[in-house]
């Protein structure tokens, strides 16, 4: 194959692509600009897309619609470095029969490592001590001191979706640590593979789990699959960790919890409205840890995200399959 013209397509300034990952690039095909594009009606447009037969896409990537896929004539590979592509792709997408690529796995990571050490920390109760220490500075163990450890503890996560069966694997070394999954669409023996044992029940899920973990798409089918009857009934002490979508978990609910004390949470996306208001409970209540968006991939983790699509492309270039390629069939099922 011919080196392919290239065209930059994210938010300029987001530095996921350096200049050395621009060089790779540029040894695979050439880039025609190294100034991305973030809308299709930049003056730069018209030529890029003309010539265009990869576009190496990250956040901020405009829709890929019938109006710009009528402008790329020559467009056969749209490879896209961050997640989820469902909110740029259209259905003329489809229709064009593109090579579509996603750099879920590489952004899944940094998630799962986020998810495994938040798990590690509310195990050990980090989170409580944080706020004792805050109101009465002492060296002072909780009342509640047996219950603190990482031995013989559940884990609970709900859904083996990427990130989900990631984390699972990164908590096999802890041999104290049980992992209970709830998946409906997933075997027993699949994921028993993971190191995990299926729950096949939700709420069963809730009661046995020390910590409950989300990391389900936001589906139709999952809007607050995480609410007032399933927090109810975990255990009390429990942590809710959601670094999944807001969409997943009632957030009402949860903050009714909290507001008892039973319960703690760790939450990094939120909904309807992201981030919470400035008087949102979850920025006061002690019991709750409120990150920004923060488990993705963040600084230097862009770079996982960077080799991850220069490799896509390399093998596109080369005739080889990709890695993570994704098909018409798969949007109503992603995150």
């Amino acid at each position: 194959m011919d080196r392919p013209a290239i065209v930059l397509a994210y938010h300029d300034g987001l530095g996921v692509l350096d200049d050395d990952a621009l060089d790779r690039l540029d040894e695979l095909g050439r880039v025609l600009d190294r100034t991305p594009l973030d809308r299709w009606d930049d003056p730069r447009a018209d030529a890029l897309l003309a010539e265009a037969e990869i576009i190496v896409a990250h956040w901020g990537c405009p829709t890929i619609d019938e109006n710009m896929l009528a402008r790329a004539p020559k467009l056969r590979m749209l490879a896209y470095a961050a997640g989820t592509v469902k909110w740029i792709t259209t259905d003329a997408t489809w229709e064009r029969d593109l090579i579509i690529t996603s750099g879920a796995d590489a952004n899944a990571e940094p998630v799962a490592e986020f998810t495994v050490a938040t798990i590690l920390y509310a195990n050990k109760g980090v989170f409580s001590a944080v706020d004792r220490e805050r109101r009465r500075p002492a060296w002072d163990r909780p009342e509640a001191a047996a219950a603190i450890g990482n031995w013989a503890k559940t884990v609970g996560i709900v859904s083996a979706s990427r990130v989900g069966r990631r984390v699972a694997e990164l908590l096999r070394p802890y041999e104290g640590v049980a992992v209970e999954l709830y998946d409906p669409y997933v075997d027993a023996n699949e994921i028993g593979r993971l190191g995990a044992t299926r729950v096949a029940d939700l709420t069963d899920l809730c009661r046995r789990a020390d910590v409950l973990s989300i990391h389900t798409p936001a589906l139709p089918a999952t809007r607050d699959l995480i609410g007032a009857d399933e927090l109810a009934a975990l255990p009390d002490g429990a942590t809710v960790i959601n670094t999944a979508r807001g969409h997943c978990l009632d957030l009402d609910a949860l903050v009714a919890e909290l507001e008892t004390g039973r319960l703690f949470a760790v939450v990094d996306v939120t909904d309807p409205v992201e981030p919470v208001p400035e008087d949102h409970p979850l920025r006061t209540l002690p019991n709750a840890v409120l990150t920004p968006h923060l488990a993705g991939s963040q600084g230097t983790e862009l770079g996982r995200m960077s080799e991850w699509v220069i490799d896509e492309v390399e093998r596109h270039v080369q005739g080889r399959a990709p890695r993570n390629r994704v098909t018409r069939d798969m949007i109503d099922r992603i995150a």
